[in-house]
């Protein structure tokens, strides 16, 4: 393929993938049940998807990769408890703009050391998140406790990826997922039957949300975005992705006729100005002191 074709194609790839992923936020809104059970099926269900590839594959990971695989599940899981549970006390664009905080806290995991312009930006979206929570804390502490979840989320998010990024260097990517939303799966269950949630959907609606969450979001938006970072910029896929802040807003405000609070959009514009300015920063060497 001529490769001013291939860049449009995967231009189209990577808007589809942000469109797929925009819709999650909604639709777990959408299933109204808990966050438990959501991330149950959707760990599940991803897994099942993705084991023939695996087996397809043949490969055996070593023990240090099995120990970072079960780290990254654990984490995995974490983060769809918190990330999915905050949507059931805050808004979707507050929700979605606080876990999209992931880029800043990746930054500050980062085993190596980061440029000035990455403590800048990480600087500028805390500035961001400070005003997310006191816009919300106007409305209830409830949703500043769901801000809370979201933040959370996205730092475990953060940690997953850092975890699984090194997994993958030696393990290819349909073992790894097949394995590591295998073990979130089991982690989900195991939680559930502790904290006693039903994780069996009560009706053939929600199983109908739950399928729509994993092709959609799950595999066709974390698919399609794996595919293109082969050949796009990972800078601007990053940077890209933060338009999904964007358009679960607008999904909430056209589904749920939920319209964001006037003071959220500067509040939000400084987190993605910083999550921008950290993305940046990390293709810069850090400077010698």
């Amino acid at each position: 393929m001529p490769l001013d074709r291939r860049r449009v194609t995967d231009s189209l790839l990577l808007v589809t993938a942000i469109a797929a992923v925009s819709t999650s936020a909604p639709l777990v809104r959408e299933a109204a049940a808990p966050a438990l059970l959501i991330a149950f099926w959707r760990t599940t269900l991803g897994s099942a998807a993705t084991a023939p590839f695996a087996w397809r594959q043949h490969v055996r990971p070593g023990r240090r990769e099995r120990k970072l695989i079960l780290a990254a599940g654990l984490l995995l899981a974490a983060h769809f408890a918190a990330w999915i549970g905050s949507l059931s006390y805050t808004s979707v664009a507050s929700a979605v703009t606080l876990v999209s905080t992931q880029p800043a806290w990746a930054a500050v995991f980062a085993p190596q050391p980061v440029h000035r312009r990455v403590w800048a930006g990480i600087a500028v979206a805390m500035v961001g998140v400070v005003a997310v929570a006191g816009v919300d804390l106007s409305i209830s502490g409830r949703a500043v406790f769901g801000d809370a979840l979201a933040l959370a989320g996205g730092a475990l998010a953060a940690l997953y990826v850092t975890v699984g990024a090194e997994v993958r260097q030696t393990v290819p990517t349909a073992t790894y997922t097949a394995r590591c939303y295998g073990i979130a799966a089991v982690a989900t269950l195991v939680a559930g039957l502790i904290g006693r949630v039903d994780l069996v959907p009560d009706s053939a609606a929600t199983w109908g949300w739950l399928l729509a969450i994993t092709i959609g979001p799950q595999l066709l938006g974390h698919t399609l975005i794996n595919a293109v970072l082969q050949r796009l910029d990972a800078v601007l896929v990053s940077v890209a992705i933060l338009f999904e802040i964007v358009g679960a807003s607008l999904l909430a405000w056209w589904w749920f006729g939920e319209t964001p609070p006037a003071a959220l959009y500067p509040a939000a514009a400084l987190l993605v100005v910083g999550v921008v300015l950290v993305i940046s920063g990390t293709r810069e060497a850090a400077p010698v002191d």
